[in-house]
């Protein structure tokens, strides 16, 4: 490479990093006219180098030119050049374009080049220093900091936040929980809560899949060292499958959040929310922080605010958007596998024409179907029989069925509230309580044990009470290494949200077992419901939240395995012996 090209391109990304923060300290700070022509200036700086870096990408390989990246870039200059285009030749005559009077249009465009020359870097993810889970949990460390101190920017309140109260809401955010310390809706401004939906998606989905994925797409390939870390992260089968696998997670989101926003938009009440700007705001947070099953909501009450209680059709879409973020895009992507299986042999008439495929629904697709779908039949009817009278008094008969399918559907994981969670009846908080501690399913962006594990510690139970030695399920004979990670999990989740109570009710006495134990369950398992302590717990037992929600994001196991170090397999086994259980 030519290195006065190389120059340019450091050039390019040092001056869209900087444009980072130019854009951070433009809206986190009040400015003054000089401070916003300055800005303004460097903003435009910053897009002519990414152009130009950008054309001599293309004059120096055109081989890029048959790439997909080519597509990308051409809508960047498009986009750009339109920008310059207005500015410079349109001007004062159009002062009411919305791109002339809104910024946000000038910075898309900064962080396009930024997203550009930081995907030509070389992203190593050296294995030499850092095992996957140790940069799986500083991935998610980092942003949190970082996350905490965009939520201290001026601007991003109303009235100011606390460090610690800044800490938590990023970490809640990050790790996709919902709880909160503060109401999201009215102590942060829309600046501030466009920072926590950030914070969601990223979180969500985790920033190494946002930057392995383009860092490939940009570059065409990736090292064989940062395929076998990846493959470790996303739980890829085969290391040829980890950047099919980041682009279906990414495809999936898009595709599934956009749907939601799209419908969340039309069942908006007009008399509730009159500006359009304000139902898109409100339809995309809800849309991510459903997906992302981090219960976040800009309505002081959750869905249970006033207006918002007795519309049904916005229930059943956002019930809709978290289980699909809860299966996990592992079981996404197969069951769109089987239904495109189903639907070609559906117009093949003639018999010899039609496929057969066995197992085009994998084993682990099977199992976590029919545990989530089975956890939330018996929980929908519970409910819905339990409060009957009670919280869903005041629906008709298709209210009651909706609110009752939320009520098992939310708990694991989701976090959204349609009902008083603190006028709920005993019994219903005792299976709320078990549906937050099995969670969502793995590789999703809800927590929990998983469904998976619970799955396999019920089928263990039977095997052993039928006398087997082997779980075997579907013709199947489930890993012995699966069982051990199910049990360990539990094990380690149990442990973790005991020394969580305890620490609590050492802290905070006075609010109670039931509700301490509510809170330490909710935080682990990243659902974010709440009894309403969250807000007023003491500084130590707000830390204390905040390492169970970190712990409970990143599993405890990951945390064991990247403490420890793996030793190496021995060619030997010690004589086996049995240990007294009962």
């Amino acid at each position: 490479m030519n290195y006065d090209l190389k120059k340019l391109y450091r050039t390019a990304f040092w001056l869209s990093f900087i444009g980072l923060f130019a854009f951070i300290f433009h809206f986190g700070f009040t400015q003054t006219t000089l401070a916003q022509q300055i800005i303004d200036g460097f903003y435009f700086v910053v897009i002519t180098f990414g152009l130009i870096a950008t054309f001599a990408r293309y004059f120096e390989n055109h081989s890029l030119l048959h790439r997909k990246v080519a597509v990308f870039d051409i809508i960047s200059v498009v986009y750009t050049l339109y920008i310059f285009y207005m500015y410079l030749f349109v001007g004062e005559a159009f002062k009411t374009d919305l791109i002339l009077v809104n910024p946000i249009w000038v910075v898309l465009a900064v962080i396009l080049t930024f997203i550009r020359e930081y995907s030509e870097l070389k992203l190593n993810l050296n294995r030499t220093y850092f095992n996957p889970a140790q940069i799986f949990i500083l991935s998610f460390l980092t942003i949190i900091f970082i996350g905490s101190l965009l939520l201290m920017l001026p601007n991003a309140t109303h009235n100011g936040i606390s460090f610690v109260n800044a800490l938590f809401t990023s970490t809640s955010a990050v790790c996709v929980t919902g709880l909160v310390v503060v109401d999201t809706g009215t102590y942060f401004t829309h600046f501030g809560q466009a920072i926590i939906l950030f914070l969601i998606q990223i979180g969500g989905l985790g920033i190494l899949t946002f930057a392995s994925y383009f860092s490939y797409f940009f570059k065409g390939g990736s090292t064989y060292e940062n395929q076998l870390t990846l493959s470790e992260m996303t739980n890829a089968q085969k290391i040829g499958d980890v950047f099919s696998t980041l682009k279906n997670i990414i495809v999936i989101t898009a595709i599934v959040e956009l749907s939601a926003a799209i419908l969340i938009f039309f069942t908006l009440d007009h008399s509730l929310m009159t500006k359009f700007s304000e139902k898109a705001f409100f339809s995309i947070f809800h849309s991510i922080s459903a997906f992302c099953n981090a219960g976040f909501s800009t309505l002081s009450n959750s869905v249970y605010e006033t207006g918002f209680r007795f519309n049904y059709p916005l229930q059943l879409i956002l019930i809709a958007t978290f289980v699909l973020g809860g299966l996990g895009f592992p079981i996404v992507v197969n069951i769109i596998s089987l239904a495109k299986h189903k639907f070609m042999n559906f117009f093949r008439f003639n018999s010899k024409e039609k496929t057969y495929k066995p197992w085009v629904l994998n084993i682990n697709s099977r199992i976590t179907l029919i545990t989530t779908l089975t956890l939330t039949a018996v929980a929908f009817i519970l409910f819905f029989i339990l409060e009957y009278n009670n919280t869903l008094a005041e629906h008709s008969l298709f209210g009651k069925i909706v609110h009752a399918l939320f009520g098992a559907a939310t708990p694991r994981t989701a976090g959204f509230n349609s009902v008083d969670m603190n006028a709920l009846a005993f019994p219903t908080i005792m299976i709320t309580f078990l549906l937050m501690w099995i969670g969502a399913s793995p590789a999703s962006t809800g927590g929990g044990i998983k469904t998976s594990t619970f799955a396999i510690a019920t089928l263990n139970i039977l095997s052993l009470a039928k006398g087997k030695q082997r779980i075997e399920v579907y013709r199947r004979e489930i890993a012995d290494i699966s069982v051990k990670r199910a049990f360990a999990t539990i094990s380690l989740s149990l442990i973790v949200i005991g020394t969580g109570i305890v620490l609590i009710t050492f802290f905070d006495p006075e609010k109670g077992l039931l509700n301490i134990a509510f809170e330490s369950f909710s935080a682990y398992s990243t659902v974010g419901l709440s009894l309403g302590i969250t807000g007023s717990l003491s500084t130590a037992s707000k830390l204390i939240v905040i390492a169970i929600m970190i712990v409970g994001r990143v599993s405890m196991l990951s945390i064991i395995v990247a403490v420890f170090r793996k030793i190496k397999h021995k060619n030997y086994r010690y004589p086996s012996e049995e240990i007294t259980i009962n």
